[in-house]
C-alpha cells in the first residue's frame, strides 16, 4: 500500500496561480515554461510544484528521466526557502542531494518544506510523488537567500 503524504494540505493556494509559464512564484524564469513546471502552492515555508510529463523529457524507457526530476526537486526545495516572501527573494542552491525511489511517469508532483532559515543560508526537504502517490523521489538541500532588486524608476 502506498503512503501518500497529506503535506499539501497546509499549504496555501498560490498567489501566482494565474502566472504565464515562463513564471515561477512571482520571478521570471524561462525554465519553468520548457520544463513544464508550474507552482501550485507556496507559503508557511512550504511549496508544491508540478512538473507536467513531456516525452521529449523522457528516458529510454518512457518515464520521466532522473535529470527532470531532479530539477523539480531542486525548484520545489528553492520555493519553500524563499517560500516566506516569495516575490521579494531568489534563491541560488548550494548543495543538493537525491535518492531515486521508484520510477515516475506522467506530472510529477514535488512537495518541500524549509526546515531552516537563517539570515541567508536555508535548509529545505522534499518529495516526489506520481499523481497515484507513488514515492519517486527523496531530496535535501540547502539554499542561499537572495534579496530581489526593485525594478529601476522609470523601467
Amino acid at each position: 500500500m502506498q503512503h501518500q503524504s497529506t503535506a499539501h494540505d497546509n499549504i496555501p493556494a498560490s498567489p501566482f496561480a494565474s502566472e504565464a509559464p515562463d513564471m515561477f512564484f512571482g520571478l521570471p524564469m524561462a525554465m519553468a515554461r520548457a520544463m513544464a513546471l508550474r507552482g501550485e502552492r507556496i507559503g508557511n515555508d512550504m511549496a508544491q510544484v508540478r512538473m507536467g510529463f513531456q516525452p521529449d523529457q523522457a528516458n529510454s524507457r518512457g518515464e520521466a528521466h532522473g535529470g527532470a526530476i531532479a530539477t523539480l526537486l531542486d525548484c520545489a526545495l528553492a520555493a519553500s526557502a524563499r517560500a516566506h516572501d516569495p516575490a521579494a527573494y531568489g534563491v541560488a542552491t548550494i548543495d543538493l542531494t537525491l535518492h531515486y525511489v521508484a520510477a515516475g511517469s506522467g506530472d510529477l508532483i514535488a512537495t518541500a518544506r524549509c526546515e531552516r532559515r537563517g539570515r541567508s543560508i536555508s535548509f529545505a526537504r522534499g518529495e516526489v510523488r506520481a499523481e497515484d502517490g507513488t514515492l519517486v523521489a527523496l531530496a535535501t538541500g540547502s539554499f542561499k537567500l537572495i534579496a530581489r532588486q526593485p525594478a529601476p524608476s522609470g523601467a
